[in-house]
């Protein structure tokens, strides 16, 4: 029998990345699974819970991993934990835990996603968090632009001065690599592009 093509496994890694956010982020409540204060679930219970539902039969450590190790911002991390076991949670984008992090001080400049029917809101009141507790800011503009084309068709990219929200005493943290994470953000330190 032949392996499975890489397409194939990328849609595989793909369908079981989008159910370990639901299951970490925003949905555990649905599932045999305990997330402590953090986030964190035990991972041969997250494992065990994965394949015994039957779209997910084929699951194994080593695909749970291989979600872990893909490129790009670290969606979610695996830690040691006590007697051997490890823990499995999501980096960032949670809406049903609240994680704490570390504060950190931001690069200069960051950039946030929206769609255009959002610029007066936000020119009136900022950002706010929607249906999560944190606003995940990225350091590219880029990046801010591929992440907003999953809900919005033309996204318009805000610029975030993050260096003067930081000195006026707004926290951020940084879970991940090129991701940074921040309560509201009001309208005085937002620019937005152009339309």
């Amino acid at each position: 029998m032949n392996a499975p093509s890489s397409r194939h496994q990328r849609q595989r890694q793909q369908k079981l990345s989008r159910f370990l956010s639901l299951l970490l982020r925003h949905r555990p409540t649905r599932f045999p699974i305990r997330l402590d204060a953090e986030g964190f679930a035990d991972l041969d219970e997250v494992l065990g819970m994965v394949q015994a539902l039957p779209n997910f039969r084929w699951v194994t450590l080593g695909d749970i991993e291989a979600v872990v190790d893909q490129t790009g911002p670290k969606r979610f991390e695996i830690v040691a934990a006590g007697g051997g076991a490890r823990h499995i949670r999501a980096t960032y984008g949670h809406s049903a835990v609240r994680p704490t992090y570390d504060p950190v001080m931001p690069p200069d400049t960051l950039y946030y996603g929206v769609d255009a029917t959002e610029v007066k809101a936000v020119r009136r009141e900022g950002l706010r968090p929607a249906d999560r507790h944190y606003l995940s800011l990225v350091p590219d503009p880029d990046l801010a632009r591929s992440a907003a084309l999953r809900y919005a068709p033309d996204p318009v990219v805000l610029t975030i001065d993050a260096a003067a929200a930081f000195a006026a005493g707004r926290e951020f943290y940084c879970p991940a690599e090129a991701v940074y994470l921040c309560g509201h953000v009001p309208p005085e330190y937002i620019a937005i592009e152009s339309l």
